[in-house]
């Protein structure tokens, strides 16, 4: 985005928040890069989050959608005011998760792992006491979305030696395609949730919130190639926290959650590769810092071995396990010479 551009929209957030606040902004930063949508504006007694979207539509939806969750849980921010196209809510807090998380021992690590499961298990039981279900958008409803989602795992095949015979692609897809009757935050990688100055940990970021299953929003987090936290141990803390009135029984869900995590990750292992081949490899802390696709070779290993993992929990996507393995063993090598990503 040009400097100019970015100026004036900085200009028309603080020209708006003086207004609506009736006191003097005395700073402007941008936690997640200038680019991005959101500032932070700093006044003399506390900070407020300004969003200012591409979309009007979506500011005032989401705003609408953190309101209506609002009224139930405080598992995020607080709207505090539209005006026009700017959103203001509340700062729930500049101690990111995808980077407090890798300052914690194995124990803290697990806790905050279960505070984040947690909150948003509280986030969907709360959309389940409003009119959510009524308004929100369909998420990946159409034949063509799950298609699509699952014939990316045909990126795998320059890395491995094919797709084996034995995936059932309509198989997958009879998996993937559920009906919309859950609200999802969408998106909740671990950049996208904060911890406060009270301690307490809060999702962010509802753009694009819709209806689902509900397991992606979970998806989203333990495919997340930023997040440290071993496979297994993030299936015993779904266990663990595992909300019984979601409308699923424990087992289905978590063999539905297999199959569409393991579809994610092909979508990630798909943005690493495209992004190391545009940009080169980044350093792990300037992902974190900036909230960035996972481009660093640990981070690519990361989301194969998830990957892994859940694919080979259920029959559907076992035969990808391979593919997984094989993948890994092309970001190991490069991890250990230095090399790049070639184009195909």
């Amino acid at each position: 985005m040009a400097k100019d551009s970015n100026s004036n929209r900085i200009a028309l957030i603080v020209e708006y928040a003086e207004d609506h606040f009736g006191r003097e902004v005395q700073k402007v930063t941008a936690p997640g890069g200038e680019g991005r949508s959101s500032f932070r504006l700093h006044f003399d007694d506390r900070d407020v989050i300004a969003t200012l979207r591409p979309n009007f539509r979506r500011t005032h939806l989401e705003a609408h959608v953190l309101d209506a969750l609002g009224q139930h849980c405080s598992d995020l921010p607080r709207v505090l005011g539209v005006v026009d196209e700017v959103l203001f809510q509340s700062d729930v807090g500049q101690r990111r998760l995808n980077q407090e998380i890798v300052r914690c021992n194995p124990d803290q690590q697990m806790t905050l792992a279960h505070e984040a499961v947690a909150g948003i298990f509280r986030i969907q039981s709360a959309a389940r006491k409003t009119d959510l279900h009524s308004m929100m958008p369909h998420l990946g409803n159409n034949r063509d979305w799950v298609e699509n989602i699952v014939r990316a795992v045909d990126a795998l095949e320059p890395y491995s030696r094919g797709i084996p015979d034995g995936f059932d692609r309509a198989a997958a897809c009879e998996a993937v395609a559920q009906p919309g009757r859950q609200f999802v935050k969408w998106d909740c990688r671990s950049g996208n949730a904060a911890i406060g100055q009270d301690e307490r940990l809060r999702w962010f970021d509802f753009e694009y919130s819709g209806l689902r299953h509900g397991a992606e929003d979970f998806a989203w987090l333990i495919g997340d190639e930023a997040w440290p936290i071993e496979p297994d141990k993030m299936v015993d803390v779904m266990i663990d926290a595992f909300d019984p009135d979601c409308g699923h029984e424990i087992e289905p869900y978590l063999e539905y959650l297999s199959v569409y995590l393991t579809l994610h990750c092909v979508q990630r292992f798909k943005l690493i590769v495209k992004e190391a081949k545009k940009r080169g490899w980044l350093s792990k802390a300037k992902v974190r810092k900036y909230d960035d696709a996972g481009v660093h070779p640990e981070f690519a290993m990361q989301i194969c071995k998830v990957g892994r993992y859940f694919a080979a929990q259920s029959r559907i996507t076992a035969p990808l396990v391979r593919n997984f393995d094989e993948a890994m063993k092309t970001f190991k090598d490069i991890l250990r010479d230095g090399t790049s990503l070639q184009e195909e």
